[in-house]
């Protein structure tokens, strides 16, 4: 039994933040039904590279949902997908604030139909605000709210962010989260709920610290001047003599004495009063001396917080991940097939067996008993 065979998640979200959050839901059980415009459908279909007629990430993101694709500005829309709004526990949306009341779809008008359902709005910045209706992307975001100012490459500039933490971690996570919370009390009390998702103020708490420093004694921290950026050589990334990377975070100090010895820092250089500029300078010779293969055998079974930087490709293929088995799910379209995405909840919660995204419209002639 999945923990959600009984819900039905009617979601008209596109590309990540929405399509991420149900698909966490169709994993756990739920039947989610896919809401798409006619003719092209969610826009990550177009994108590249191509798994079949859609795209990868498409693919990625939607296995094991259905698809509908209706006009949701024509007259007969909201009559149309009315049966579904009758039986459906949760409406996944991320469109802008006031987009969905306009189209008849909003809040007030589902809930005079389903009293019981569960409606997640995920925007960038919520639906209220100054920002609310302006337009960003998951950078802008991190601009915002200053964790990309907390980042900074070797001439100080903010670096790129490889992830994108305000649609994942802000929006989709969140909105998982608050929907299962939502369910739960519904469980209790019989009423829906409507949820107001906001990516920008979910990426604050990720940097806790820096507001806990800033609040409490006046001293906001920067690039290159606190524990996780930089201002410690005990928490960094130092370059090996084969053009390889270390990440270093020895940061107890049971961890920094057998880093200390491992690497033959001398002893007065150890000291936690010692210059962090010198030591920081010194600790980056001894690295750059040797190649990444050495320290790696080095710090091989010690407890010292170390790691060599991994590509993409070396992670994937790394020994551990196969034995937790996180990519031995497949995902199929056509007649190819590649591993299906771990999506972050336990394995005793996971479907099984291979799954597979829906067509463009697929299900909308059974799923919707009226004309196409």
């Amino acid at each position: 039994m999945k923990p959600l065979d009984d819900v039905c998640v009617l979601d008209f979200s596109t590309l990540l933040p929405g399509p991420f959050a149900s698909l966490m839901l169709a994993e756990a059980g739920a039947t989610v039904i896919k809401i798409e415009r006619l003719g092209r459908g969610d826009e990550m279909r177009t994108y590249e590279p191509k798994l079949g007629a859609d795209s990868t990430n498409f693919h990625l993101l939607n296995a094991g949902k259905q698809s509908i694709a209706i006009d949701l500005k024509s007259a007969d829309a909201f009559e149309r997908l009315r049966p579904l709004i009758e039986r459906a526990d949760v409406v996944v949306e991320q469109f802008r604030p006031g987009v969905m009341g306009r189209l008849g779809l909003g809040f007030e008008r589902l809930r005079g139909v389903n009293p019981r359902l569960i409606y997640c709005s995920i925007t960038g910045w919520g639906q209220n605000g100054p920002k609310a209706d302006t337009a960003a992307h998951d950078l802008n975001y991190m601009a915002e709210t200053g964790l990309l100012g907390l980042t900074c490459g070797s001439d100080g500039a903010p670096v790129l962010p490889p992830v994108l933490a305000a649609d994942l971690a802000g929006g989709a996570l969140p909105a998982v989260v608050n929907i299962l919370l939502a369910l739960r009390r519904r469980d209790r009390s019989g009423e829906g709920a409507y949820l107001d998702i906001s990516m920008a103020d979910n990426l604050l708490p990720l940097v806790y610290w820096g507001l806990g420093e800033g609040f409490a004694t006046g001293q906001w921290p920067s690039a290159g001047d606190a524990l996780v950026t930089g201002g410690t050589p005990r928490y960094q990334i130092y370059r090996t003599a084969d053009g390889r990377y270390l990440a270093a975070a020895p940061l107890e100090d049971k961890f920094w004495s057998e880093f200390c010895t491992l690497i033959e820092l001398p002893e007065p250089l150890r000291d936690p009063n010692a210059d962090g500029g010198v030591v920081k300078a010194a600790i980056a010779s001894l690295i750059g001396a040797r190649t990444a293969e050495t320290w790696r055998s080095a710090f091989q079974g010690r407890d010292v917080c170390c790691s060599i930087v991994a590509t993409l490709k070396e992670a994937v293929a790394d020994p551990h991940f196969a034995a937790r088995r996180l990519f031995a799910r497949h995902l199929r379209a056509g007649d190819r097939s590649i591993p299906a995405l771990a999506v972050p909840i336990a394995g005793c919660f996971r479907s099984e067996g291979e799954i597979a995204a829906p067509l463009l419209g697929a299900d909308t002639e059974t799923l919707l008993a009226t004309k196409p």
